[in-house]
């Protein structure tokens, strides 16, 4: 399995897609290049899989990962956080070997992707 889905996220999954209409959606958990070390990740809500998705399920929340990005996303735990500024999802990704600042951009030992200014 490359990622987890957390119980407090998939409950904020569920509750963005149904304000959303989409009660009957899947989420999207990809990776793209970009960012200050190379990759960044990208959530989405989808209607359908694609062709090469896998496909999981979480606290009833359907999960999709393209079969590309899951060598890079194995052991992937995305967690939904509340703290006094509001709340976000959190990603913890084993297989990233630096990361911006921000935490949105990161690189693995296989996969550098490809940077850009920030």
């Amino acid at each position: 399995m490359s990622i987890t889905l957390t119980e407090a996220a998939a409950y904020e999954v569920k509750d963005m897609m149904e304000k959303n209409g989409m009660p009957d959606g899947y989420l999207k958990i990809s990776v793209k290049g970009g960012g200050c070390t190379g990759l960044s990740y990208g959530m989405s809500a989808e209607e359908a899989p694609g062709e090469n998705d896998e496909i999981l399920t979480f606290y009833g929340v359907k999960v999709l990962v393209n079969q590309t990005d899951a060598p890079i996303l194995k052991g992937t735990i995305v967690d939904f956080k509340q703290s006094l500024m509001g709340g976000g999802f959190a990603i913890d990704n084993p297989n990233a070997i630096a990361s911006c600042g921000c935490g949105s951009s990161f690189r693995t030992r296989e996969v550098a992707g490809t940077p850009e200014n920030c």
